[in-house]
C-alpha cells in the first residue's frame, strides 16, 4: 500500500512538472545588459520617414509548407466570417542581412542550414520533432552557409525574433564566437510546448556565445511595450512584441533605401496582416499577440513610407 502510495506521489509530481512547462532553453544567459539603450515610440517615429545608414538585404533560405491553422487563428472573425479552414500554407524561412557602416553585418533570424536537413537528429531534431515539421517538405533555396560566405567582412551578431525551431535552423552554420541576442524571458519562460522542443533548442544552441537579452522599459508614449535604439544613433530599434512567443520582438531599421519593418512571427501571413488576425497554433498568447499587432499597423498607418516584411510571407 505504501509503495502504491509513492508511485502516485511520484506521477502526480511529474504530471505537475509537465503542466507547469519547462523554459524553452537551458542555453546559458549573458549577464552584462545586449546591445542598445532604451528610447521611446516618439524618438523612434521623429525619425523613421529618413534615410538610414542601413543597408539591408532579406534572403528566402528555404521554401516550407506548413499547416494554415498554425500560421493564423482560424477562429477568429475575420477568418471565420472568410470562410477559412486548415490546409497546407506555402511559406518562406528568411535570414535578413544588415550591414551598418559603423558596426559592423548581423544578421536577423538564421535561415536553414543545410547541415541540419542532412543530419537532423545530429542537431537535436529527434524523429517526432522531424514529423511534426515535416521536415520533407523544407526546401533549402540558399543554406546560411552559403549567405555566410557571400557576406563582406565578419557576421558581429544574430538578432533573433524569437527562438523557434525554423528561427534557429541556420545554427549549425554560425561561429562559436557570434554574439546572439534575443527578448528577455524568451528563453527562460516556462511553457508546456518546450518539453517537445527544449532539447532541439539547446543542441542547436549547444557550443555557442551565452544569449544576450534585451530588458525593456515601458515606451513613455505608450504605443508599444518598449523599444531601444539598437546601435544607439537611431538607425535601428527592436520593439517588444510579446505574445506569439514570451520575449518576441520586431525591428524598424531605417535603410539607405527607407524604413522596413520587420514583425517577425508576430504576423506570419499577408492575409494575416491585411485582415488583422494573428498567428493560430504555434501562438502562446492570442490576445497579446493580436494587440501588438495592431500597434504595428498603427505604425505603419502613421508612417505609409513603411516597407512590411512578414514573419513567412511576402
Amino acid at each position: 500500500m505504501k509503495t502504491n502510495h509513492t508511485v502516485f506521489t511520484m506521477l502526480a509530481c511529474t504530471l505537475l512538472l509537465a503542466l507547469q512547462g519547462c523554459s524553452l532553453s537551458s542555453h546559458t544567459l549573458a549577464q552584462q545588459p545586449a546591445l542598445g539603450q532604451p528610447s521611446g515610440s516618439a524618438e523612434m517615429e521623429q525619425m523613421i520617414d529618413q534615410a538610414g545608414p542601413v543597408e539591408l538585404e532579406t534572403i528566402n533560405s528555404a521554401d516550407w509548407s506548413v499547416s494554415l491553422a498554425g500560421l493564423l487563428n482560424l477562429d477568429s472573425a475575420a477568418a471565420t466570417q472568410a470562410g477559412l479552414e486548415d490546409r497546407d500554407e506555402p511559406i518562406q524561412i528568411y535570414a535578413h542581412l544588415l550591414k551598418h557602416p559603423r558596426y559592423g553585418n548581423f544578421i536577423i533570424d538564421t535561415g536553414v542550414s543545410q547541415k541540419l536537413l542532412d543530419d537532423p537528429g545530429k542537431h537535436g531534431l529527434n524523429w517526432i520533432i522531424q514529423q511534426a515539421m515535416h521536415l520533407e517538405k523544407l526546401h533549402i533555396r540558399k543554406s546560411t552557409d552559403e549567405m555566410l560566405q557571400e557576406l563582406n567582412g565578419k557576421l558581429s551578431g544574430v538578432f533573433f525574433t524569437h527562438l523557434h525551431l525554423d528561427h534557429i535552423a541556420g545554427m549549425p552554420d554560425i561561429a562559436a564566437d557570434v554574439p546572439l541576442y534575443i527578448g528577455a524571458t524568451e528563453s527562460s519562460a516556462s511553457h508546456f510546448k518546450n518539453l517537445f522542443v527544449r532539447g532541439a533548442t539547446d543542441q542547436l544552441l549547444k557550443g555557442k556565445q551565452p544569449l544576450q537579452e534585451w530588458h525593456f522599459q515601458p515606451d513613455p508614449q505608450g504605443n508599444f511595450e518598449g523599444i531601444i535604439d539598437l546601435f544607439g544613433d537611431g538607425s535601428a530599434f527592436v520593439i517588444s512584441v510579446p505574445g506569439h512567443s514570451p520575449g518576441s520582438v520586431a525591428f524598424l531599421i531605417r535603410t539607405t533605401r527607407g524604413p522596413v519593418l520587420m514583425t517577425g512571427d508576430a504576423c506570419i501571413t499577408r492575409w494575416g496582416w491585411e485582415h488583422t488576425v494573428e498567428p493560430g497554433d504555434f501562438t502562446a498568447d492570442h490576445e497579446r499577440n493580436l494587440k501588438n499587432l495592431k500597434s504595428m499597423k498603427e505604425l505603419v498607418a502613421r508612417h505609409p513610407a513603411i516597407e512590411v516584411r512578414l514573419g513567412h510571407q511576402h
